[in-house]
């Protein structure tokens, strides 16, 4: 691999580093939610109807690590895209689905495949705003900084 710019290897971005922020994103959101019984939610809503008893501390440290999770994610996104930038993704996520439905490429006849749909459209929406600063270095050649001053 090729220095880049004296910043060290391996900062290089490809399709293989889109596709490793795609699997963490959509590692992060299935285990939150799925429509499976493993996800999350599904643990803690089984738990808590087991008369209030079955919640404890594992339930707590699992979700504070998806809390985590999520706020990485979601701070990463915002700040690389920007609420135009996101809405822009949405909608641009939006219309494929669209187009791929309309098309027969994508079924989704019950709400269990329009979830599945949904999940994996949020996970690649988190992908692009944790992949964008990166894009947006190779297109323009700039370089994205947070000036945070206070």
């Amino acid at each position: 691999m090729k220095e880049d710019s004296g910043r060290g290897i391996y900062r290089e971005f490809s399709v293989g580093s889109f596709l490793w922020r795609l699997g963490a994103a959509l590692i992060l959101v299935l285990a939150t939610y799925n429509p499976t019984r493993f996800s999350y939610y599904r643990w803690l809503m089984a738990d808590m109807a087991d008369g209030g008893g079955g919640l404890g501390p594992e339930h707590f440290v699992v979700g504070i690590i998806l809390v985590i999770g999520w706020t990485i994610l979601a701070v990463a996104t915002q700040k690389s895209l920007g609420t135009l930038g996101l809405v822009l993704a949405a909608a641009l996520i939006g219309g494929i689905v669209w187009w791929l439905t309309d098309v027969g490429v994508i079924a989704v006849a019950s709400v269990s495949a329009l979830t599945w749909v949904s999940l994996v459209c949020l996970s690649v929406l988190l992908a692009i705003g944790l992949s964008w600063s990166h894009v947006w270095r190779r297109v323009t050649g700039q370089y994205e900084v947070d000036d945070d001053d206070g």
